[in-house]
């Protein structure tokens, strides 16, 4: 009698358990989050980021690859990552023109190395688009 006891309670303990992840997905609709707020980047820095909206916006990939070191990156979606300021241009060859908006999140600027992480649109319409880093190594100078 105990035994049957033991295998209905493990029935029982089953089939909640089974049910437990069908319960769960009957929790509130998550609340969607808000933006990270814009945060003001040194002048230099700011440049990067302004320099490159212009360069976008008329399309010059020129113009684009200069802001990369020679031996920078570009890592865009659903594309294999591009190294290298040459091939840099060619791969933004036929691309902007857009008004691209650039923001950024967070910064740091330290002794080894620098970075900017942001988000972008385009327009003037609210929200982005997507998000990006910026990094180089150290000193971070729109000049190097």
């Amino acid at each position: 009698m105990a035994t049957n006891r033991f295998i209905l309670f493990g029935v029982v303990l089953g089939f909640v358990l089974g049910a437990a992840p069908a319960l769960a997905q009957d929790d509130p609709v998550p609340v969607a989050p808000q933006p990270l707020p814009d945060i003001a980047l040194p002048p230099d820095l700011d440049r990067v980021l302004r320099d490159y909206e212009r360069a976008w916006r008329a399309g010059d990939a020129a113009a684009l690859a200069a802001l990369f070191a020679e031996d920078g990156f570009i890592l865009q979606s659903n594309r294999p990552p591009t190294r290298g300021r040459a091939a840099i241009r060619a791969a933004y060859e036929g691309q902007g023109g857009a008004p691209l908006r650039l923001r950024a999140l967070a910064f740091s600027a330290g002794d080894m190395i620098g970075y900017i992480i942001g988000a972008y649109g385009y327009g003037e319409g609210p929200g982005d688009t997507g998000k990006f880093t910026l990094t180089r190594p150290a000193p971070y100078s729109h000049s190097r």
